[in-house]
């Protein structure tokens, strides 16, 4: 079962494979423009990372900051409770201290890691809307190029000498004979009443001149 299934979905990707194929034989600028959107889509979704990693840096950038602050103010508050001689509330002002200037160090540390990360991503971001752009005016150039090709193709088609010999000898040869056809009915028209006519004048002139004998 497992083997039919197999040669099934073989087969089926082999027909998709073919059919894609002949659709890029038939339009590769289709195929070209799917691609695009495809990329075009992919850029977006960086653009949309590099915007979540500034978001990032912002937020690092004020947990730095706050710590900074904190850790000054309560080495500061250590001072005043140490002249103060409070020794508990010294004790703890500079183990506050402390922790802040840890997070101090670890939030600075973390914060040059995630801009090195975002000058990384900015860059290959810009080197990506710069692929795309490339191949955007690519895709311009090339249906320039299809177009050009589809449109001598059609004028040599018309231009050619023996299939437009062909075309016009024929079309030329069917309206001689229309003509000919045409003629010969006004021909006969026109013999046809002139002989009755003329039988008709010949018949008075006759009657006429036997009149006169009598």
């Amino acid at each position: 079962m497992t083997n039919l299934l197999t040669r099934i979905k073989d087969t089926i990707m082999a027909d998709l494979h073919a059919a894609v194929d002949q659709k890029e034989k038939q339009n590769p600028i289709s195929l070209l423009n799917q691609y695009l959107r495809q990329c075009e889509q992919e850029t977006e979704k960086v653009r949309k990372l590099v915007e979540r990693q500034y978001a990032l840096k912002d937020e690092f950038t004020r947990e730095y900051s706050q710590a900074v602050e904190l850790a000054e103010k309560r080495k500061y508050q250590a001072e005043i409770a140490s002249k103060a001689g409070e020794t508990e509330l010294y004790e703890f002002a500079t183990a506050e201290h402390q922790q802040f200037s840890s997070r101090v160090e670890r939030l600075g540390t973390s914060l040059e890691h995630v801009k090195e990360q975002l000058s990384q991503l900015e860059r290959k971001y810009e080197e990506m809307k710069h692929k795309l752009k490339d191949m955007q005016i690519r895709r311009l150039e090339l249906m320039g190029r299809e177009n050009v090709t589809r449109a001598n193709h059609r004028m040599n088609q018309v231009m050619d000498s023996n299939h437009t010999s062909n075309n016009v000898n024929a079309r030329f040869q069917e309206i001689d004979s229309y003509l000919d056809r045409l003629d010969h009915q006004v021909k006969s028209s026109y013999y046809r009443d002139t002989i009755d006519a003329r039988i008709a004048q010949l018949e008075k002139e006759m009657k006429l001149e036997e009149s006169k004998s009598i």
